[in-house]
C-alpha cells in the first residue's frame, strides 16, 4: 500500500508517490532516536539564535522558534508529545510539531542545515553528555576501591599467575590493581570527549552552505571547543562513536575481569570474599545457593558492548564519503553501549564498598600454595648461590614440603639444611607470609607501607 504523494514527508516534493507502509516501517528511526530530543532541541535553539544573529531570520521568528522549541521540550518531558513513525526520525517529528505551534517560522528553522549535520551534532552532544555521567561514576568507584584497599592494606592473600598460587600479596594491593585499570579507563574517556567536542553543524548535507552562518557562535552556545574543518568529513564521521564504544568495551573488560575474580573468590572452595545479599540471588530449587548474579551479569553484558563496538566498525568500513543511510544504524549499538556501561558502573559503584574480605581464608590459601618459594630462592642468592642453582634447590624443598603436607615456614631448620648448607636460622625471617609481603618495598610493590603510600598519593590527586 502506498500513501498519497507528499503525505507527511517534508522531503516529498520531488516524488510522485510516497513510500509504502512496509518501507516506512523499515526505514523509520524515531522508535529509537527519539532519545536525542534534548540534544536536538538544544542545537536547534542555538541554530535559530545564530540565524537571527547573521540576519537570515528575523528576531521575531527566532523568538517564536526558540519559544516553540521549549514548548515541544515540555510536551515531550510530560509525556504528551505524539511521536509519528511516518515522520521518520526525531528531527522531523520535532520540526513538524514546532511548525504546528509557531506556523511558517518553524519552516525556516532548517535554513542552512541538513539532517546530515543535524544528527551528527545531536549524537556528539549525546555522547558528550553520556561521558559526563560516566566520569563521576568512575570517580565514585575509584574512591570505594581506595577505602577498601586501605582497610585491607595488611591482609595477605595469594597472588596468582596462570590461576596458580604465585607469591603472597596484600588484598589492598590487589584492589589498587583494579583501580589502575579504571584510572586508564577514565583517561581514555576524557581523551575521547576532547576529540568528539567539535561542532559539525553548518556543514549542511556535505558541502557547506551558501548562508553566512556563524558556526563559532553555535559552537560557543553548545559548549563545543572547535568547529569541524571539512564538511565532507563532518557529516560522515562516526569515529567518535566508535572511540566511545571502544572505551566502553575496555571498561567492561576490566569489570568483567573483576567479576570473574569475585565469582571465584566467593565460592566455598576459595571463600575469600562475601558479597552482600542484596547483590545476589538464590536458586529456585537449591535453598543453600547464593549466586553472584551481579558479577555474572556484568561479565555477560561485556560481550554485548564488545559486539556494539564491532557493529560500528563493520558499519563504517565500506562507506564512501559522505553521508549514507547506513549511518542510521549507528544509534542502536551506541545507545546500547551507553546504557550498558552506565548501568554496570553504577551497580559496581554501589556494590564495591560492601564487599566483605575473609582475611583468614585468604591467608590460609597463601600458606597452602608455597607462595614464599621465591623468597627462599632470593635468600639463597644472597647467601652466594647462583639464581638457577637456588631455583633448583627450592624446587626440591617444595616437593618435600608438599609430600609432608607442610608449608615452607613449617619445615625445621635441619630439614631445610638437608637441601643446602647455606640455609641458616635467619631463613625464617624471610619465608613467612608477612616477611614476604613486607620485603617488597619497591615503589608500586605489595608491602603494606607501599600500599598505604599509593593510597595517599591517589587521594592527593584526581584520577586524571
Amino acid at each position: 500500500m502506498t500513501q498519497p504523494a507528499g503525505k507527511n514527508q517534508m522531503w516529498s516534493g520531488r516524488f510522485s508517490e510516497s513510500t509504502t507502509e512496509l518501507v516506512a516501517a523499515f526505514s523509520e528511526s524515531v522508535s529509537f532516536d527519539r532519545r536525542l530530543y534534548r540534544q536536538d532541541i538544544a542545537q536547534s535553539t542555538a541554530h535559530a539564535r545564530m540565524l537571527a544573529r547573521v540576519g537570515v531570520l528575523t528576531a521575531v521568528d527566532a523568538d517564536a522558534i526558540t519559544g516553540g522549541l521549549q514548548q515541544v521540550l515540555a510536551e515531550i518531558e510530560r509525556g504528551e508529545f505524539v511521536w509519528k513513525a511516518e515522520l521518520e526520525d526525531v528531527h522531523m517529528n520535532i520540526e513538524a510539531r514546532l511548525t504546528e505551534i509557531v506556523g511558517d517560522a518553524g519552516k525556516r528553522l532548517h535554513t542552512g542545515r541538513s539532517r546530515n549535520d543535524q544528527v551528527a551534532t545531536d549524537i556528539r552532544l549525546y555522547v558528550r553528555d553520556a561521558i559526563d555521567v560516566l566520569l563521576p561514576l568512575i570517580d565514585r568507584l575509584g574512591l570505594s576501591l581506595l577505602d577498601l584497599a586501605e582497610a585491607e592494606a595488611d591482609s595477605i592473600m595469594p597472588g596468582f599467575t596462570h590461576l596458580q598460587i604465585a607469591q603472597p600479596v596484600t588484598f589492598g594491593h590487589h584492589l589498587l590493581a583494579w583501580r589502575e585499570q579504571i584510572v586508564r579507563d577514565r583517561s581514555r574517556l576524557v581523551d575521547a570527549r576532547a576529540r568528539l567536542n567539535v561542532l559539525p553543524l553548518g556543514s549542511a548535507a556535505l558541502a557547506g552552505t551558501v548562508y553566512p552562518l556563524d558556526r563559532h557562535f553555535v559552537a560557543e552556545q553548545l559548549g563545543f571547543d572547535a568547529v569541524s574543518e571539512n564538511s565532507l568529513d563532518a557529516v560522515s564521521d562516526r569515529d567518535f562513536a566508535i572511540e566511545f564504544c571502544s572505551c566502553a568495551a575496555m571498561i567492561l573488560v576490566h569489570l568483567s575481569r573483576w567479576s570473574e575474580e569475585l565469582i571465584i573468590w566467593s565460592t566455598p572452595m576459595f571463600g575469600f570474599v562475601a558479597l552482600p545479599d542484596r547483590f545476589c540471588t538464590g536458586s529456585s530449587i537449591m535453598p543453600q545457593k547464593k549466586n553472584p548474579d551481579v558479577p555474572e551479569l556484568v561479565r555477560g553484558k561485556t560481550g554485548r558492548v564488545i559486539g556494539d563496538l564491532n557493529a560500528l566498525l563493520v558499519l563504517m568500513k565500506g562507506q564512501p564519503l559522505a553521508y549514507n543511510r547506513d549511518n542510521q544504524e549507528d544509534k542502536e549499538p551506541l545507545f546500547d553501549a551507553i546504557d550498558t556501561v552506565t548501568m554496570c558502573l553504577r551497580v559496581y559503584a554501589e556494590m564495591t564498598p560492601h564487599i566483605v574480605v575473609k582475611r583468614e581464608a585468604c591467608r590460609a590459601a597463601a600458606a597452602r600454595g608455597f607462595s614464599t618459594a621465591t623468597d627462599l630462592a632470593d635468600y639463597l642468592v644472597r647467601k652466594g648461590l647462583a639464581f638457577r642453582d637456588a631455583h633448583h634447590v627450592v624446587g626440591a624443598v617444595v616437593g618435600f614440603a608438599a609430600k609432608a603436607g607442610r608449608d615452607l615456614a613449617g619445615l625445621s631448620l635441619d630439614e631445610l639444611r638437608g637441601f643446602s648448607s647455606a640455609i641458616e636460622a635467619d631463613v625464617y625471617d624471610h619465608i613467612t607470609l608477612e616477611a614476604s609481603v613486607s620485603a617488597r618495598k619497591t615503589y608500586g610493590g605489595t608491602a603494606p607501607e607501599q600500599v598505604r603510600a599509593a593510597i595517599a598519593r591517589a587521594r592527593g590527586k584526581p584520577l586524571v
